[in-house]
């Protein structure tokens, strides 16, 4: 979106970085997110509060970082992932209802609300492009890093395989193939800083998640996940 109607002038067009989230609508977003991500924990191990917080606080940074309308790229942050509530492993665009919803209650005029959706959308690992908006680029920098941290597959990975009901395969298929094309030409991070920082842990989480998709096809390998995964099942 590149222009919106200015809602105090009515006929008079404005850019994107004058319409702002005020922050009593930011506060209600917060605090219904947040709400919803208690009441659903045991939907969301892997994209609850601690995944919202993350990507909403390097966001805003990354706005503020490129330039970009901070307050909402924050308010995008904070509604990005509510469509797992709405469907297990669904496209952003599965909870525009929730989303539109959540950011009406607040009080965002609606102009800015559908902007926040399109910035969501945008910014989605599965879709994005070189040359998505530097709010989407803002968002998406955040979402990214979630997912390159050491530490994600590490004490995260299992929780999106619960979360979302998908096999260690199908999780490795799907972050090889998203990612590895982006990643190889050159737009994995939009911030050249972040991309300085942390580009060295998505090239080890890369690789560790290609070498996992290449040991599935391990028959000895398939046999240990078999046996690890009845215990579990016993054990629950």
């Amino acid at each position: 979106m590149h222009v919106q109607q200015n809602p105090a002038a009515e006929g008079q067009l404005v850019t994107p970085e004058f319409a702002t989230v005020a922050k009593s609508a930011m506060a209600a977003i917060e605090a219904r997110v947040h709400a919803l991500c208690l009441h659903y924990a045991d939907r969301l191990p892997f994209h609850g509060w601690h995944h919202v917080s993350f990507v909403r606080a390097k966001a805003v940074g990354f706005a503020r970082a490129n330039g970009a309308n901070a307050s909402v790229v924050e308010a995008a942050a904070l509604v990005h992932d509510v469509n797992y509530l709405v469907r297990r492993n669904s496209a952003a665009s599965a909870g525009r209802g929730l989303r539109m919803d959540l950011l009406a209650e607040a009080g965002v005029p609606g102009q800015v609300a559908r902007w926040i959706d399109e910035i969501v959308d945008e910014a989605e690992m599965r879709t994005r492009h070189r040359h998505i908006s530097i709010e989407a680029q803002a968002l998406s920098d955040a979402d990214t890093l979630f997912k390159a941290l050491p530490i994600t597959p590490v004490m995260l990975a299992h929780r999106y395989l619960e979360e979302n009901g998908v096999s260690l395969r199908e999780l490795a298929d799907k972050i090889v193939g998203e990612q590895r094309g982006i990643h190889d030409d050159g737009y994995y991070f939009y911030n050249r800083s972040a991309a300085d920082r942390y580009g060295h842990w998505a090239r080890a989480n890369l690789e560790l998640w290609k070498c996992i998709q290449e040991s599935v096809d391990d028959a000895e390998v398939t046999e240990l996940l078999d046996a690890v995964n009845a215990v579990d099942a016993a054990a629950s």
